[in-house]
């Protein structure tokens, strides 16, 4: 597996990146997960839009979907100009009606329901959901595919589930929007120091710190996750990959 960061922020995107956005791939099957502002832009240093075979979203905060109408427009777009039909499967969970419904548009998307009770299998990937403690409804994802495991945490506070749904993988993808000492539980979000001790207790191989905050110096995060996780903790940048093997 390769994970490929496009958007890193949380809440909004800074200055020429964007918010939530991983592509994940495998087998030449290509993957998004998350689609918030700016997203797609960047996603263009990779791959084209047109090139992705499905798409994942944890939750309809705009953050992480609101490059949704740009991608299918140019779904859209492409088929005008190549005379090319494509069809782009958009996962998502379905208990918010407005937003689902945005995710089928025409014939050139369609948003597929994801049953928290049931493994999903998308491409090469085997999908397993767990609902996280955030003040809307929001699923954070464990992929895997040939033995390989990422665990993407989504948005969502500190919780012993979430140790579990965590546990042994080779990468922990894990939200960290504060910093230690602050109240992150409050907003629905973790600190530093939570997502050290999620990787710590949940013993996984590497921990990659995301959805960051706007204010303060960001490797303090790694310092102070690293105060309870003693492997490989790195930040988030656009751009930045690893192969999972």
């Amino acid at each position: 597996m390769k994970l490929t960061v496009i958007g890193f922020w949380g809440g909004y995107p800074n200055v020429n990146e964007a918010s939530s956005g991983y592509l994940l791939q495998h087998e030449g099957f290509h993957l998004l997960i998350d689609c918030g502002s700016g997203v797609l832009a960047k996603l263009q240093q990779f791959i084209k839009p047109t090139d992705l075979d499905a798409c994942i979203i944890s939750h309809y905060h705009p953050d992480h979907t609101a490059d949704i109408g740009v991608l299918q427009h140019a779904f859209l777009i492409h088929g005008f100009i190549s005379g090319e039909k494509k069809h782009l499967p958009i996962y998502a969970h379905p208990h918010d009606e407005k937003g689902f419904s945005s995710l089928t548009y025409k014939d050139i998307t369609s948003g597929k329901a994801i049953d928290l009770n049931e493994k999903l299998t998308i491409g090469p990937f085997s999908v397993t959901v767990h609902q996280t403690k955030h003040p809307v409804l929001c699923y954070a994802f464990r992929f895997e595919a040939d033995g390989k495991t990422l665990v993407y945490t989504a948005d969502g506070s500190f919780s012993k589930e979430l140790i579990h749904f965590s546990k042994d993988a080779d990468v922990l993808l894990a939200e960290s929007n504060f910093y230690a000492g602050m109240d992150a539980k409050q907003s629905g979000h973790m600190t530093s120091e939570d997502a050290g001790r999620l990787a710590e207790q949940a013993n996984v191989r590497r921990l990659i710190l995301t959805h960051l905050p706007h204010f303060g110096v960001k490797e303090k995060l790694v310092e102070e996750a690293g105060l309870y996780y003693n492997g490989p903790i790195e930040l988030a940048e656009t751009g930045k990959q690893w192969i999972i093997s």
